[in-house]
């Protein structure tokens, strides 16, 4: 066994790089030699957490990934489904947490970027984005910053590109303060015969280098730096977050398009995080080749660049297209009609062996699949945490009475739940013509043009509900989302993931993520949905506080036809009579708005999902999407809010009757409002009660007191706008 190398005081290369001892030792058994510096840069950033999810995998088995309609799973740069009559979607959820700390603007834009990439990558065009966005409490001036920042670049970069950005939620937390959670979730459609996965097959083909030119900015960048906790020298790391330019994107989108409709391209792979490592390896490895690289072809716009940063950098806007040699002239040609820069940079072969040249030096020579198969994989302990009894012994059983006037504008004013216009409306959300029900509804809805066919998305999460019982609370997350893609008129189609938790080496935490992985796939198999793709972002922790436990479900749902009139929250109309569906429900104030807002406390057990309650009411739900015009979710703030939402997009008022004061703040699952005619409620399957009616100016609560309308209005319209300025 060969010792590790250090200089004399200075701490070893592989350690700087982020490998352990065991995994430096690994590298030397594979290669049967000390590794040259651009293999130990390659074998660091293929290993990290970020790219290998070498604390994850052997737990991501559990999902249930398989579905009559799944074409791609879970493994490759994008999940598709089949839609019928030759349309295939794909979608993808990343997440761009530590660079957008480090730099909110470009760490979100580039985000963007990236996950844009991963769809075409596919084949697909992109056709919109959604964010799941957490932040620290707006009390706090640095908080507004990186709010404001990752905004701003999500905006910027997005609307730059043309994909417009339909939806997301976000939450605030002191926990979220120096470790914001930025995921992006992006959506493509394509046709069959245009899909395109990222085996290098065929010896003798080519790999070209598409796109921007190759700098250090974002060396170590998303695999490095998303593979490690944070603390006090952070600000350091601005160098590792990369910069993005969506003009080269859009080119580059378009010349891919090109590509694929000529049926051009063997396999594609994205450069995102690892660089060149990733894609040369990757192409290699799917395929079971190997590869002959010279980074002397590689386009730089620095001077100087040693070969390790060449094959580390996380520069922007690249792609790695295998071709075969007769239509390398018809790429570049392509390329060069969309300004893109196109470089032949290796060769297919056969054996397995990457192999990688500069200034006519073998830099590296290693097993292609070494950087993927032989990852680590640990099993790290895991231990329920030892405070769980306790909080779960000290929850709300009913809410302490007050006025009704004092609660309701104080959760509208909470930026958690009020008007997120003032995030949205930076966006653009009409790019294509293809939305149907824009932002500020449950799930967005989109049309897929010359079709009867409809897609809606939702995403959820709930850090503090995920805190007190992960797999609870994860399992209700699935089925919020489900039944927000189902009051927009689809069907619950496929799952996406983006699994953000703490330092995994705690076994406190790989208890929660083991619990939330659990959860999930329940409520998956209960609802007969598979997981198609996901994320993982581990060290999301700074300090030593690590963030609460919080898994982002990407819904994806389906109908054909779609619905003539979907619901929205704004058709609400005078006389209309408004209907609970779902169970009564007065006692789960477990992580609610009402005990975090009003009471700030954090305790009790949420209510679990219900497995057969649940699909009954989602399924309701997708079915009166055809006839009736509103349709609204409970989830954060419970009934008294959902009924606010209502009145306030309709710009009318309601009067409710026979809902207890409890009733009125309690966040139990499966349970949503529908207004219709007098008269006109089918009859449905779940249970269902006529509580009220709308008309009028105030919220009126019965026996509770009353809420003028307009008061509700302003404070639910001003609180982000009014702290954000």
């Amino acid at each position: 066994m060969s010792m590790i190398a250090t200089d004399s005081g200075a701490e070893p290369a592989h350690r700087q790089l982020g490998m352990t001892d065991d995994e430096y030792q690994s590298v030397i058994e594979i290669l049967g030699r000390e590794p040259r510096p651009a293999e130990l840069a390659m074998y660091s950033v293929m290993w990290s957490e970020h790219c290998s999810y070498k604390s994850s995998r052997m737990h991501l088995g559990r999902f249930p990934t398989e579905a009559p309609w799944v074409v791609v799973g879970p493994g490759e740069n994008a999940g598709v489904v089949d839609l019928g009559d030759g349309w295939l979607a794909a979608l993808r959820i990343e997440s761009h947490n530590h660079p957008s700390f480090v730099e909110p603007y470009q760490g979100a834009a580039t985000g963007v970027g990236g996950i844009l990439r991963d769809i075409f990558t596919m084949g697909a065009r992109p056709i919109a984005v959604w964010d799941p966005l957490r932040f620290g409490e707006l009390d706090d001036a640095h908080n507004r910053y990186l709010l404001n920042g990752v905004v701003s670049g999500i905006a910027g970069y997005g609307n730059a590109v043309g994909v417009p950005t339909l939806g997301g939620e976000v939450e605030f937390a002191d926990r979220y303060s120096a470790n914001p959670l930025v995921n992006v979730m992006a959506l493509g459609l394509l046709k069959r015969e245009q899909l395109v996965l990222s085996a290098a097959s065929g010896v003798g083909n080519i790999a070209i280098l598409l796109g921007a030119a190759t700098g250090r900015d974002g060396i170590g960048g998303a695999s490095i730096l998303a593979s490690a906790s944070f603390d006090e020298t952070s600000g350091a790391k601005r160098p590792s977050v990369q910069v993005g330019d969506p003009f080269e994107e859009k080119k580059l989108i378009e010349a891919c398009l090109e590509l694929y409709e000529r049926g051009l391209v063997v396999g594609i792979q994205d450069l995102g995080a690892a660089g060149i490592s990733c894609a040369t390896s990757e192409c290699a490895a799917n395929g079971g080749m190997g590869m002959d690289v010279d980074l002397d072809s590689v386009t730089l716009r620095e001077k100087g660049m040693t070969a390790g940063e060449i094959l580390m950098s996380e520069s922007q806007e690249r792609m790695l297209a295998i071709v075969e040699p007769e239509v390398v002239a018809e790429v570049i040609a392509i390329a060069k009609k969309w300004e893109v820069h196109a470089n032949v940079i290796g060769t297919v072969t056969e054996g397995g062996a990457l192999r990688i040249r500069q200034h006519g030096e073998l830099v590296a020579e290693l097993p292609a699949a070494s950087l993927s198969d032989d990852a680590p994989k640990y099993d790290r302990p895991s231990a329920r945490p030892a405070n769980l009894d306790d909080l779960w012994a000290a929850g709300l059983e009913s809410a302490p009475a007050g006025e009704v006037g004092d609660v309701l504008l104080a959760l509208l004013d909470d930026p958690a739940l009020a008007d997120k216009s003032w995030i949205y409306q930076q966006y653009d959300h009409q790019l294509f013509l293809n939305t149907v029900v824009e932002p500020g509804h449950d799930g967005s809805l989109l049309r897929i043009k010359g079709t009867e066919k409809g897609l809606a998305v939702s995403t959820d999460g709930n850090g503090r509900r995920c805190y007190l019982d992960p797999r609870r609370g994860t399992s209700r997350l699935v089925m919020e989302a489900a039944l927000n893609v189902a009051v927009a008129g689809t069907r619950p189609f496929a799952v996406v993931d983006n699994l953000n938790f703490g330092n995994p080496e705690k076994p406190e935490i790989m208890w929660q993520f083991i619990e939330a992985v659990e959860g999930m796939s329940q409520a998956c198999e209960q609802l007969g949905i598979p997981v198609i793709g996901g994320n993982v972002s581990f060290y999301n922790e700074s300090n030593g506080v690590d963030i609460y436990p919080s898994p982002v479900v990407g819904m994806l749902g389906f109908a054909d036809p779609m619905p003539s009139a979907p619901p929205r929250l704004d058709r609400a109309a005078d006389g209309m009579e408004i209907w609970l569906l779902g169970p009564r429900d007065d006692t789960d104030f477990a992580a609610s708005a009402y005990a975090r807002v009003i009471l700030g406390r954090l305790d009790g057990r949420p209510a679990p999902a219900d497995p057969e309650l649940g699909p009954q009411v989602i399924a309701t739900a997708t079915e009166l999407a055809h006839s009736l015009p509103v349709l609204h979710d409970l989830s954060a703030g419970g009934l008294g809010v959902a009924l606010a939402e209502i009145a306030i997009a309709g710009g009318l008022g309601c009067t409710v009757r026979d809902v207890g004061w409890s009733e009125l703040w309690s966040e139990g699952p499966h349970r949503f409002l529908a207004l219709c005619e007098p008269g006109a409620m089918p009859e449905v399957e779940v249970p269902a009660v006529r509580i009220g009616e709308m008309g009028g100016d105030q919220l009126d609560f019965g026996e509770h007191g009353s809420v003028p309308l307009a008061d509700a209005a302003r404070v639910w319209r001003d609180a982000l706008p009014r702290r954000m300025a």
